[in-house]
C-alpha cells in the first residue's frame, strides 16, 4: 500500500486540551492479548507503545477497571498495583520519546466467561440477555456465558470502580484516559435497546439508557478534569451483539448531552468492521453536536484522513492496523513509502512476532 501523495494537514501539530500533539494521527485502542500474569502489562508491551509514540497521541487497548470488568484472556487491568506499575513503564517510555498516551477504561459487562469472572461467577449486564458472541479464554474462542442483571444498588459502586480507575491511570504517569462507551461493551450495551431491557431508571427511554455513560463520565472528569477525559462511541457497529431500534436519536442524545459535560474529546467508530458504509447513519450530525475534538475512526488512509481534515469532518484521525503494522507510521506517510502488511495470524496473543518485530523504514529496505 503507498501513498498517493504526503497529506499535510494530517502532520500538522494539534492542540488537544491542554497537551499539543505532534501531528494528528491518533494510534486507536487495539487488544493485543498479551499481559503477563495478574493481567500486568509485559515489558513487550514497553516496546510495542514505545515504538509507536511518533503519533500525535496513542490511545491504549483496553484496559479493564476490575476483575469483573475483563472479558478475555491476558488483556491488561488498572485496577491492581501490579498493573498501574506496569503502565508506569509503558507511558515513561512514550514520554521520553515525546509522545502522548491515554489509557482506554473498560468494562465488558455481558461479553465475558465465567472462567475468567471472579469466583466463577456470571457476568453483569443491563439485562440478562446472552449476547450472540463468543470471547477468547482457555486460548480458545468460546460462546460467551449467560450474564446476570445488574443491580440497581450496585451501580453506584460500578461508576466508582471508573473514577478509582482513572485516579490510577494518573499515578500511572497516563496524559488522560478515554471511557470505553463503544463496541457492545458495558456502556453501550446499557445504551442499546436491544440489550438494555430495564424498567429502571436505567432503562426504558434514550434518557435512562444514557445516563451510565454521563454518569461514568461526569466521575472521570471530577477526578481528572475535563481536558483529560475522552470518550470512544460506535453508532452502528454491530460488534458484541450490539443493536438498537434508532442509533440516530439515541446517539444525537448521546453527543448533546456529553457537549453538555464537555470531555475533551469524542472518538467515534465510523461504520461496522471494515465496511466503511456509513448505514444510514449521519455522523456530521453528531460533529456538529459536539464543541470538543472530533477523532475519527475505521478504515482510514491516509488520503481519506486528509480529505476529511481539509472539509473540517473531523480533527484527529484515529488508524488500528495500519499502526499496528507499521510502527513508524508517520515517518511513512511522511516519506510516501509503503507499508507493512499487517500480519492477523498473529493480533490475539503470542510473543513479539507481530508484535514489537515489524520493520522500520531503515530496515525494511525502503
Amino acid at each position: 500500500m503507498s501513498n498517493a501523495a504526503t497529506p499535510s494537514r494530517l502532520l500538522e501539530s494539534y492542540q488537544l486540551g491542554k497537551i499539543t500533539l505532534r501531528n494528528r494521527v491518533v494510534m486507536a485502542p487495539l487488544t493485543r492479548n498479551r499481559a503477563t500474569e495478574g493481567n500486568v502489562p509485559s515489558p513487550l508491551a514497553v516496546e510495542y507503545y514505545a515504538q509507536r509514540a511518533s503519533a500525535g497521541l496513542i490511545v491504549t487497548e483496553a484496559t479493564q477497571i476490575s476483575p469483573q470488568g475483563q472479558g478475555y484472556q491476558a488483556t491488561p487491568g488498572i485496577h491492581s498495583q501490579e498493573q498501574v506499575a506496569g503502565w508506569k513503564k509503558v507511558t515513561d517510555a512514550v514520554h521520553a520519546k515525546g509522545g502522548r498516551i491515554f489509557v482506554q477504561l473498560w468494562h465488558v459487562a455481558r461479553i465475558s466467561h465465567v472462567l475468567l469472572q471472579p469466583n466463577g461467577e456470571a457476568p453483569v449486564a443491563p439485562s440478562a440477555i446472552r449476547a450472540n458472541t463468543k470471547t477468547f479464554v482457555d486460548n480458545q474462542f468460546l460462546d460467551v456465558s449467560e450474564p446476570r442483571e445488574l443491580r440497581r444498588d450496585e451501580i453506584p459502586a460500578l461508576i466508582e470502580s471508573y473514577r478509582v480507575a482513572a485516579r490510577n491511570a494518573d499515578a500511572a504517569g497516563f496524559d488522560g484516559v478515554e471511557i470505553h462507551g463503544a463496541n457492545g461493551y458495558l456502556l453501550d450495551q446499557f445504551m442499546r435497546d436491544g440489550s438494555n431491557k430495564r424498567t429502571d431508571d436505567y432503562g426504558g427511554s434514550i434518557e435512562n439508557r444514557a445516563r451510565l455513560l454521563l454518569e461514568v463520565t461526569k466521575a472521570a472528569i471530577g477526578e481528572l478534569g475535563d481536558a483529560r477525559v475522552g470518550v470512544r462511541l460506535s453508532p452502528v457497529n454491530a460488534a458484541s451483539d450490539a443493536a438498537d431500534s434508532n442509533p440516530q436519536s439515541l446517539f444525537n442524545h448521546v453527543v448533546e448531552q456529553l457537549d453538555a459535560i464537555a470531555p475533551l474529546y469524542i472518538h467515534v467508530v465510523e461504520g461496522s468492521g471494515p465496511d466503511r458504509a456509513y448505514l444510514n447513519f449521519d455522523y456530521t450530525a453528531l460533529r456538529e453536536r459536539f464543541s470538543g475534538t472530533y477523532i475519527a475512526n475505521n478504515g482510514y488512509t491516509p488520503e481519506l484522513a486528509e480529505e476529511t481534515l481539509a472539509a473540517g469532518r473531523a480533527d484527529l484521525i484515529a488508524f488500528g492496523k495500519l499502526i499496528l503494522a507499521n510502527p513508524d507510521f508517520v515517518e511513512r506517510v511522511r516519506a510516501n513509502a509503503d507499508f507493512n502488511a499487517p500480519d492477523k495470524a498473529t493480533f490475539y496473543g503470542g510473543t513479539a512476532k507481530g508484535y514489537t518485530d515489524y520493520p522500520a523504514l531503515e530496515t525494511a529496505g525502503v
